[in-house]
Order: C-alpha cells, then structure tokens, then sequence
C-alpha cells in the first residue's frame, strides 16, 4: 500500500500535457485554409496536420514529409485545396501541378524525369521533377514545396511506378542520373473515382435536409470513394498514402459562402486593376438569383463561378468600357422580377464610405463559423 501512495505521490510532480493543442501557427494554417476552402473540414484538417509535422521538425526522414489522395467529385475543391496551402504559405500559388491526363502512354514519363543517354530526346527538353524545379519556391522560413499530381486515375502504369519509387524511397533519379530529393515535399493526389455514383446519391439532396441525413450521406460517400480507389489503386500504392480525405457534394449552405468569396474576389479585381475604382453591393435578392443559376449538383462549384462571371464580371466590364462608371461610384447590384440582375449607381460623396469595407464585410461573413461540412 505505501508503495502505491508513493507513486500516486509521484505523479504530482508530472505537468499534464495536452496532445491536441496546436501551435498558433498550424491553426492559423488551417484558418485561413478555411477561408478560401469551403465545406470541406476532412481534407483541411489532414493537410494541417502534416504541416503541423512538418513546422515542428519531426517529418520522417528518407522520405516525403506527407502523401495524401483527395477523392470526390468534380468541382469540390480538390485542387483549389492545395492551391491555397501553397497561397497561405507563400503567398502565391506556388504548386508544382502535374496534370495526369497528359501522361497516359507509358513513353510520355520522359516529360517527368528526362530520357536517359542514347534514348530520342536525351538533353532537349528539361524534366519537370529536377531539383530546381522543387526548390525554386522555398523561402527562409518554409523550405517546403507542394507537389499535384492531379486526376491520379488518369496516368498509366509507368507514372504509378515512378510515385512508388518516390514515396518508398523519398528520391528519384533522372534520365542524366541526378539525384532528386523529396524529403521537403508534400505529395497530393487527386482522383474523381466513383464521382457518377456520388453525383446519384447526391443529386436529390441539395438543400436543408437534416443533420442526421446529411452525415449519413457523407458516409455514404466516402465508402463509395474509398471503394473506387482500392479497386482502381494497386495495394502497394494505396499503403504508401498517409491520408486519403474524401471531399463532399456542397451543400447550398456552402455554395453560398463560395459565392460570397467570389464575389469579394470580383470585388478585389475592381479595386486592383480597373481603371475606374468603384464598389459593389448586392442585394439579398441579388444573391439569391445568382445562387439559383449557379448550383448544380453535378458539377459542384464551377458552375457557380461561370454564373459570377456571366451575370457580374460581363455587365462591369460592358459598362467600363461605355464609360458609365467612375471612380469612386457604388453599384448597388439587385434583383427585379423577370428582368434579373439590375446595376444601380449611387454618385453622392457618402458612396466611398457606404462601400469602402465591403470587400472586408464578405470576408469577415465567410470567416465567421467553421465552415460547415456539406
């Protein structure tokens, strides 16, 4: 019994750490990543966690820092996903992409690491994955690069066998015989597998259903991906992937935040290119008609952002160049029954007050919850 007392004694002199706690930079990482990607919490949360890793000076050496596979249908984010890592990281997209499409014959994997002496080719075209190539967006603070293979199913054998390589071994070696290292990279690939059965499932339930339907379809979803990938994916390639985050249909909720983001976006355009500085407002009806032409459950977000450019961007530019707008103008853009979208310009002084912040206002809405999982 003493003996037990003494160890309970003991523990008093332990402190009780917490092994979820983040540091403030992977959760502001994982914030902002938040505020450019929305609806899809599974994949933000694995690409913040390997960057976790990744600052914290732990990654595994001899290989990638990280290897992940985002499976979905088209047009939930996938690629926009990375493109904002590398945005929130070094302020640019900075991603090497690979589209998979373009390497479907067994021949074209020289485009990625060069034919080697003797072989057509040999030192006319520089291969995409030389050392430069991957070093040349590294900065004092991140020696990090991203690295998209994008549409994964796409490619043929020789390209698989070439990630097997790389992510076993964490190098690769080129036609010339240089050596290329990968341990500062992060591996993302993405794959629509199984997006027709998704798209089925999905396509009645745009709109407000119930928590409990809306988690029991997610699930639904990600048995569906999953289950494509192994069948399509050797088992030696699926075991060397770390994470494989599903991306879901969006929700109208969603489209609506993405919407916002758009047009904040428009709005940022306005102010950094134009020559006439002026700003938008819109309407809730606005809005909502905008939202209506864009949704489409089949393709996600791209439609979305044709309905931005077709009803927004199109009218601006028309009335730029007709000379019906000047600096300093706000355009209150709102929605009239049977005629849709109407451009009201109000020219008081008050008009730069009244819109100055509104490109901060739809920000700040975007930004206010954690983005909601569709």
């Amino acid at each position: 019994m003493e003996i037990e007392i003494e160890e309970i004694l003991e523990l008093d002199k332990f402190d009780i750490l917490d092994p979820n706690l983040q540091s403030a930079e992977a959760a502001d990482f994982e914030r902002f990543l938040s505020g450019k990607v929305i609806g899809q919490d599974q994949a933000l949360k694995a690409l913040s966690e390997i960057f976790q890793v990744y600052r914290a000076g732990i990654a595994a050496s001899g290989r990638p820092i990280g290897t992940l596979l985002f499976l979905g249908p088209t047009g939930t984010g996938k690629t926009k996903t990375v493109e904002a890592a590398a945005e929130v990281v070094f302020g640019t997209n900075a991603v090497i992409k690979i589209d998979c499409a373009e390497f479907q014959h067994p021949h074209e994997i020289a485009k990625l690491k060069g034919s080697p002496p003797g072989y057509l080719g040999h030192r006319e075209t520089s291969p995409m994955l030389t050392q430069e190539n991957l070093d040349r967006c590294h900065n004092d603070q991140n020696k990090l690069t991203f690295l998209l293979f994008d549409e994964i199913e796409k490619a043929s054998d020789s390209l698989w066998n070439l990630l097997l390589a790389i992510l076993d071994k964490g190098s690769l070696t080129l036609g010339d015989n240089r050596k290329v290292d990968f341990s500062r990279t992060i591996i993302i690939m993405t794959s629509n597998l199984g997006a027709r059965e998704m798209q089925t499932l999905t396509s009645k339930k745009m709109g407000f259903i119930s928590a409990q339907k809306e988690a029991c379809t997610a699930e639904k979803i990600d048995q569906i991906a999953l289950t494509a990938a192994r069948k399509h994916f050797s088992p030696e390639f699926m075991n060397r992937i770390d994470k494989i985050a599903v991306f879901q249909t969006l929700s109208r909720q969603s489209m609506r935040k993405i919407l916002l983001l758009e047009l904040a976006n428009v709005q940022a355009r306005l102010l950094q290119s134009a020559q006439e500085k002026f700003h938008l407002q819109f309407s809730s009806d606005a809005l909502a008609l905008i939202l209506n032409q864009g949704i489409n459950t089949q393709y996600n977000a791209r439609p979305l952002k044709r309905a931005v450019e077709k009803l927004v961007v199109l009218p601006l530019a028309n009335m730029l160049s007709s000379s019906q707008l000047q600096t300093g103008d706000l355009i209150v853009v709102d929605s009239v029954t049977n005629k849709g979208l109407i451009f009201k310009r109000k020219r008081e002084e008050r008009a730069k007050a009244d819109g100055a912040n509104l490109l901060e206002q739809l920000i700040t809405e975007i930004m206010k919850a954690k983005p909601a999982t569709a």
